[in-house]
């Protein structure tokens, strides 16, 4: 039997590389559904080649443009309703941002797989989410090349024999640069990025170091270790994913050529792993491999990342919901690159610490980053 597939947040890159896969293995898998929020275009064209039983978009849908007998979902709270409606046997969640958690939660009250390349959700929902994965017995697989990488070699050892978890960053196309040359960089230097072709939002926060830093705290939900198991190493390659260091000293790692299509397969898959579409890696052809320490004085996206995990309650929230909005600021030229970080700082020192024990208490932690942000932009602009 063919496993049913919903597909949320389909016209990404994570979204498009996943149908790149479901296509190569078209005898395990079918689609159940679609979702997207504003391209609706893209959505159409995907509709009507893959003739899904749900779409859903945020914008409004041209019934007339789907096939015959495809139910569409829209508005605001679409993502959720086609994740209530579609009791897929994997719900792939590629949907970016915070917005991704209600309809995560939705998709765990099924009790099946969700393969998540959305980080957001379990940085700002962690608590939720894993008391709802324990209520309805669902599973979560990471999408993530680093998440990924950590769940596999995880698998050679007890919990109790690991020392530490050790995610790999590429640097981004700043690594080399001082603080002060980070002032007059501009958005296409920001947006090309070494070794990925992500989306544009997830490339600007590789830049920034605050994707690595959402991985810290993403790495800590998904594995349960704390902050101080969890460390940082520069790769610029992207060749080694991610590692596991084991407390007799010996150290695993997930090495492949930077390929999004991989560990989406492996998620779909598991525990099998099947034949890739992707370019195999061969080491002898492969530039050295580099890696340094990550400087927290210099990358204080992850500095402040540690700070949020260790503090906890709505915190996390509170540097991701600032991050959001902070980019937003620079995409539109509000403000410059460096000053991002200086955001995100700000609303840190700012919002006062609760318990993110409701989805009503990480809506408001969210709503007061993004609040915060935009008053130190304010007050940056005087």
């Amino acid at each position: 039997m063919k496993k049913e597939v919903l597909l949320l947040g389909s016209t990404g890159s994570i979204g498009t590389q996943t149908l790149d896969v479901l296509k190569a293995h078209a005898d395990r898998f079918s689609l159940l559904g679609l979702s997207c929020r504003s391209d609706v275009e893209t959505l159409y064209r995907q509709a009507n080649e893959w003739k899904p039983k749900f779409v859903a978009a945020e914008a409004p849908i041209d019934e007339t443009r789907l096939p015959a007998g495809t139910v569409a979902f829209s508005g605001m709270d679409a993502a959720v309703k086609i994740a209530e409606a579609a009791d897929a046997d994997v719900t792939v969640l590629a949907i970016s941002g915070y917005a991704a958690l209600l309809p995560l939660l939705a998709a765990i009250r099924h009790g099946k797989r969700i393969a998540i390349a959305n980080k957001e959700s379990l940085v700002c929902g962690g608590a939720l989410v894993d008391a709802a994965l324990k209520a309805y017995g669902a599973a979560l697989l990471p999408i993530d090349s680093e998440q990924s990488a950590i769940f596999q070699c995880l698998q050679n050892g007890g919990r109790d024999e690991v020392k530490r978890l050790i995610l790999t960053a590429s640097g981004g196309p700043f690594f080399r640069k001082t603080r002060e040359e980070l002032k007059n960089v501009s958005l296409d230097d920001a947006l090309n990025h070494p070794t990925w072709r992500m989306g544009r939002k997830i490339t600007l926060d590789s830049a920034t170091l605050m994707n690595k830093g959402l991985e810290i705290i993403e790495a800590s939900r998904l594995f349960q270790f704390d902050a101080d198991h969890i460390s940082v190493l520069i790769h610029p390659q992207s060749i080694v994913h991610s590692m596991v260091e084991y407390r007799d000293g010996t150290i695993m790692a997930n090495l492949s050529k930077p390929d999004m299509r991989l560990p989406i397969q492996y998620a779909l898959t598991y525990p099998a792993r099947a034949e890739s579409v992707c370019r195999p890696l061969s080491l002898d052809l492969e530039h050295p491999l580099e890696f340094y320490p990550a400087d927290l004085d210099r990358f204080r996206a992850i500095r402040m990342a540690y700070d949020a995990l260790r503090s906890d309650g709505v915190m996390p929230t509170v540097y991701n919901g600032a991050n959001e909005r902070a980019a937003e600021l620079y995409f539109a030229g509000n403000i410059g690159f460096a000053d991002i970080e200086n955001c995100v700082e700000a609303a840190l020192n700012t919002i006062e610490n609760r318990p993110a024990d409701s989805v009503e208490a990480i809506a408001a932690a969210d709503a007061a980053a993004r609040y915060a942000v935009d008053r130190f932009v304010k007050m940056l602009n005087r």
